[in-house]
């Protein structure tokens, strides 16, 4: 049983959290509001007021909130949860941030005798609340060992991305391909309702055919193709456009910072731009399809 201390308890946070103290781990959170105690002490977890509280005496400390901003603020400074960690604590930051800002993090890390992890998930709300998400890890190898029995209570799959930063590498260009997977599939749905084709029809013929993808298969933008995706329960609960939205513009950065031009990633970033300028960014990704049927 490890002891973690695990900062931001939002829609990721709170299961994943959830799932570490049903794997038998001692879990003290904290998050910046205090909406989420009650459902963390019925999960097992102790919420704390404070992040001091949360950290002290732990062998982890988790990170899942929405910026590099804030992942800095956390940790970084004289206040900062690197400053105040037990010595041999390992830090893993599950958030999705620039490259740049997990490898300062590392390096901050470093500087003060701590390892750290940076290790984005894919699966979403979904895949959280289930225990089953992939983690993409960079940072020294022994490190992840380390962290794996931490990890494999919130996931199915880990991967060792490579060095310092290699997990957000990883997870920039996942979401880069799911943003612009889930673009098409709505327009191929679009267009095809557009010639009379039910939604079923095509799902059924494209899945075993050369256009199939995820978001086709396993996660259809069209409501009632599949019982438990965001697209049939009005788009809620998913993964947020305008944080899907955020990872496209990290995607791009990390293009201008390798001089390499990204023509369908910022194609898909300036469409969500579009759609969560209109109001929809807390509905999920895939209610990008309403924009392109003209809804």
């Amino acid at each position: 049983m490890a002891r973690i201390g695990f900062i931001g308890l939002g829609r990721m946070g709170l299961p994943m959290a959830r799932n570490a103290a049903k794997a038998g781990h001692a879990v003290r959170a904290y998050d910046i509001t205090t909406a989420y105690h009650q459902a963390a002490t019925e999960a097992g977890i102790v919420p704390c007021n404070r992040v001091d509280d949360a950290i002290a005496d732990c062998e982890f400390a988790i990170t899942m909130v929405p910026t590099g901003r804030q992942v800095h603020e956390v940790y970084l400074g004289d206040e900062g949860v690197l400053a105040k960690l037990p010595a041999g604590a390992l830090v893993i930051d599950s958030s999705t941030i620039n490259i740049s800002e997990a490898r300062a993090l590392h390096d901050a890390g470093r500087t003060r005798g701590l390892a750290v992890l940076d290790a984005p998930v894919s699966g979403g709300v979904m895949g959280a609340e289930a225990g089953t998400l992939t983690f993409m890890v960079g940072g020294d190898a022994a490190d992840l060992e380390r962290a794996r029995p931490v990890l494999e209570g919130m996931g199915h799959r880990i991967f060792h991305a490579g060095a310092a930063g290699s997990g957000q590498i990883a997870k920039i260009c996942n979401n880069m391909m799911a943003a612009c997977g889930m673009i098409v599939t709505a327009e191929a749905f679009a267009l095809a309702k557009r010639f009379g084709m039910p939604a079923e029809t095509l799902r059924e013929i494209v899945s075993v055919s050369t256009g199939s993808c995820f978001s086709m298969t396993n996660y259809p933008p069209v409501p009632g193709l599949l019982p438990n995706v965001p697209s049939s329960r009005e788009y809620t609960n998913g993964f947020a456009a305008a944080l899907m939205l955020k990872d496209l513009r990290l995607a791009e950065q990390a293009g201008l910072d390798a001089g390499l031009p990204l023509p369908l990633g910022q194609a898909a970033a300036a469409l969500f731009g579009m759609f969560c300028s209109a109001g929809h960014g807390q509905l999920d990704y895939s209610a990008i399809i309403k924009m392109l049927e003209g809804n």
